[in-house]
């Protein structure tokens, strides 16, 4: 093995070091559990790779970019830009999020990548040249690259007599990146797979083609990785990867980024590191390298969230749901009276959401959604608007958020987005910034954009169907889905899953949209109310049905955001899942959730404080539940009293779950 020559050493906190003759610079994560290292190849080309505790997980990859087909990063040597790491220690306030105050801290590295200008015109043009940029980031929870490209045009601005005589297309020589992600074993995987069940477990040899992220690795019973991107440029493509079958090596898909702008700066490519699942679940790296936000936002309100979409048909005792003002009115008071924080009016409410001529401001109902608004506010209760991409895009957007924003509308939700993936990018960017200006929130339905952490900067932007929709796939929904769902895109960021859905006796409903039954119980269904993370937790049931459960009622209603924490408290990709989250009041609750195999959990309580005994509300699925055939039976166990030291044994039938309600009163 060749010795190498270390030329210096640098002794803050043992971030780094560098060796001579190979450029080799290494950043730690403040624990020094993780290293990022940084070098040129052997071929002179920009590689890095990560080990945890010592042992590589991704081994020696290329950092890649090109001009069109010319290689922008050949023949050079990476300096960095300091002489060492920056170390960085701060806390995060979000307006919501998982809870209420993160750690920020982590080591970060810039270093300077030469571009000759000759690679775009000629290698015997004389001329500056420019560098590209590469920064580093390692927290204790992962490690993060993003690369900052110099645009075509703006290295041919450095040669005004190069650029003289060509036009500004002709400057525009498009970016494209190729980077590698080697992993360093055949680890197990699974992956976001639109609105389809997960796909996985797979080995990484096994996967041979195409794969989306977020995509969340077992690289051994304790390392967990997830493989993302984090602050998504306006010009950016979202990440796709691709690798071949038999290797372990996955590559970001070319493709062609064009940018009006002088600088690109590429995604942050984002490697999380977690002992288990649930560490990958509870972190807020995807979130912490957007930046913080320009604008006030006080006015979001994160919380529960009625939807009329599926009490459209539902029947009790003679009155018929429908999406009318009626039904609109029974909805909002039921809200009020929970303390939950508003209603969703979903399609078709301004006319046939898919006609070019229904005009999103004037059509069908408009006028009783101004009365509904209205009413809500006076109930102190906000309402939410359904908007099509189709109206969305045959009339100006701004003028239809205005008036939403105008009319008193709490937030949007913008259905069936057209476009490949770079527009729909850009739709979703503008329509954010435009939401936020008329003080909307919004979630965007239907093979949305991959959550990339824009809830920092945007906290309007509160969820997303970054999933399948648990009433909507009955052909690929399945118990296991929801416990693969909650390791994979709900890493990414928050989901709306639709859970909450109560009338599940066996056969058809009345419902008017998607009649089935949903593969789960009544104590499970109300845990997945919890256990999903989202700004908008959207129920789909009418008040009888949620009444006709008090004690899952009463836990339904104890979910009041602003989180002040969040804790995966076990769990296994596929298998089960327990989360614990601490109210805006400071009350605990439990949510438990199974596959489609019963099991019995024993969940310590060593997360309340350590001193005083509190009260539980304990509700669990009885004896004879099952998910297919009895699926709302379920036990109550009201005034059990708990300590730090307790352990709460829960018993989960097959598709079940368990929902345990601490009042601390703290």
């Amino acid at each position: 093995m060749k010795k190498l020559f270390i030329l210096s050493i640098l002794t803050l906190s043992g971030l780094c070091h560098i060796s001579a003759k190979e450029m080799l610079y290494e950043i730690n994560s403040p624990d020094r559990r993780i290293c990022f290292s940084v070098k040129t190849d052997s071929g002179q080309q920009p590689a890095y790779k990560i080990s945890v505790d010592g042992n590589d997980v991704i081994d020696w990859s290329v950092l890649g970019f090109s001009y069109g087909e010319t290689n922008a990063f050949s023949s050079v040597e990476i300096k960095p830009r300091s002489m060492r790491p920056k170390k960085v220690n701060k806390v995060w306030r979000p307006l919501w999020g998982k809870r209420s105050a993160v750690k920020d801290a982590y080591n970060t590295w810039s270093f300077s990548i030469p571009i000759g200008a000759d690679l775009l015109y000629g290698s015997s043009a004389k001329g500056p040249k420019t560098n590209a940029t590469l920064e580093v980031r390692v927290y204790n929870e992962g490690a993060a690259f993003r690369v900052y490209m110099p645009t075509s045009r703006a290295i041919y601005m450095l040669n005004l007599e190069a650029a003289r005589s060509l036009s500004r297309e002709e400057m525009q020589i498009p970016i494209i990146e190729s980077t590698e992600f080697n992993f360093a074993g055949d680890y197990t995987a699974w992956y976001y797979n639109g609105e389809r069940h997960n796909i996985g477990p797979e080995k990484l040899s096994d996967a041979g083609g195409e794969r989306l992220p977020i995509m969340t690795i077992r690289a051994s019973d304790e390392l967990y990785l997830a493989l993302h991107e984090a602050h998504l440029d306006y010009d950016g493509w979202p990440m796709r990867l691709r690798t071949e079958a038999g290797s372990t090596k996955f590559n970001v898909i070319p493709e062609k980024i064009e940018t009006n702008g002088l600088l690109f700066p590429g995604a942050w490519r984002v490697i999380m590191v977690g002992r288990t699942p649930g560490d990958l679940v509870d972190s807020h790296l995807i979130e912490l390298l957007n930046p913080e936000p320009e604008m006030d936002f006080s006015w979001v309100r994160p919380g529960v969230y009625l939807w009329d979409w599926r009490i459209d048909g539902a029947v009790w005792e003679g009155y018929r749901y429908g999406m009318n003002y009626d039904s609109w009115v029974r909805m909002i008071d039921f809200a009020a009276e929970q303390g939950f924080q508003g209603l969703l009016l979903d399609a078709n409410w301004y006319g046939p959401e898919f006609e070019k001529d229904s005009d999103p401001t004037k059509g069908d109902k408009a006028r009783d959604v101004q009365r509904i608004i209205k009413y809500g506010k006076e109930k102190g209760v906000g309402v939410w608007l359904y908007l099509n991409d189709v109206a969305g895009t045959n009339y100006p957007i701004e003028e239809t958020l205005a008036q939403y924003g105008e009319w008193g509308a709490a937030g949007v939700k913008y259905g069936f987005m057209n476009g490949n993936a770079l527009e729909k990018n850009r739709k979703t960017q503008d329509i954010t910034r435009l939401c936020a200006k008329y003080n909307l929130m919004v979630d965007y339905h239907d093979y949305p954009v991959h959550p990339f952490g824009q809830m920092r900067t945007w906290p309007n932007a509160v969820t997303r169907e970054y999933c399948k929709a648990q009433l909507d796939g009955h052909q690929i929904f399945h118990p296991k889905t929801f416990v693969t769902s909650c390791f994979v895109n709900m890493v990414a960021g928050p989901i709306d899953q639709n859970n909450g859905f109560l009338e599940l006796h066996q056969g058809r409903t009345t419902r008017r949209d998607n009649n089935q039954e949903v593969p789960t119980t009544v104590t499970g269904e109300i845990a997945r109310t919890l256990i999903t993370w989202s700004g908008a937790t959207v129920i789909p049931d009418i008040p009888e049905y949620y009444r006709k459960y008090p004690a899952l009622l009463e836990f339904l209603s104890a979910e009041k955001q602003p989180w002040r924490e969040s804790i995966t408290l076990a769990g296994e990709i596929d298998e089960y899942i327990v989360m614990a989250r601490c109210n805006a009041d400071g009350d605990w609750l439990i949510g438990a959730a199974t596959n489609e195999e019963a099991r019995t959990i024993g969940v310590p309580l060593d997360f309340l404080p350590k001193k005083g005994q509190f009260t539980a509300t304990v509700n669990t699925d009885a004896d004879d539940t099952h998910y297919l055939t009895n699926r709302e039976t379920y036990r109550t166990q009201s005034g059990v009293e708990v300590t730090s030291a307790s352990v709460l044994e829960l018993k989960l039938a097959p598709g079940g779950g368990a929902c345990v309600l601490i009042r601390t009163g703290r």
